[in-house]
């Protein structure tokens, strides 16, 4: 069974992964690499102090820190654990493309897809009571840069759900942390107001 799926991943790997075109190839490079999203972060941050005030922009500082650092030793220990060679690795990839700058050697689940997932669900909801198509626009640009993982040839399609999955229930968790800090450090700010 656990072949079985391992094949179908990898034969969608090859589908998605091929689709991609020489021309484009620059773009999807460029959108995988981590510091591409630092200007949309500096936007979120600004919106985040905007609507939420000095305090509540330094919880939530602490609380993304404390959840990048989360998801990045949560992807780290797993693909110790389950030591699944990424796609790059394996003979088929001449059939494929690689176009990322390195390769590491594991690679269940992306910690690519965890965290960007998980800051488009903490994110959005901070945001929604006051942008109402945030929601929409976050999870746009996690889809993007987590497809990019696939399109450079380093993670598989399961690599890539599995962790927008546990991205989006990490984000939902640490959203009720943000929530929490807030009423014992800001009492008097009410999301929405």
């Amino acid at each position: 069974m656990l072949e079985q799926l391992q094949n179908i991943d990898r034969e969608v790997f090859l589908f998605f992964n091929n689709l991609g075109v020489e021309e484009w190839d620059w773009f999807w490079v460029f959108l995988t690499e981590k510091e591409t999203s630092i200007p949309l972060y500096a936007v979120l941050l600004f919106l985040i102090f905007k609507k939420i005030k000095l305090k509540g922009l330094g919880i939530t500082v602490l609380v993304v820190g404390l959840m990048i650092a989360f998801t990045d030793q949560f992807a780290n220990f797993t693909k110790d654990t389950f030591e699944r060679l990424r796609p790059c690795n394996e003979a088929f990839i001449e059939y494929g493309r690689f176009l990322a700058k390195r390769c590491g050697k594991f690679g269940y689940f992306s910690g690519h897809a965890i965290s960007s997932f998980a800051v488009a669900t903490l994110v959005s909801n901070l945001l929604k009571p006051y942008y109402k198509h945030v929601f929409y626009w976050m999870f746009f640009w996690a889809f993007m840069v987590t497809y990019s993982r696939i399109y450079v040839g380093v993670h598989y399609p399961g690599d890539i759900l599995t962790g927008g999955a546990l991205g989006i229930l990490t984000g939902h968790l640490f959203f009720k942390l943000h929530v929490y800090l807030t009423s014992r450090l800001n009492p008097d700010f009410r999301l929405g107001r």
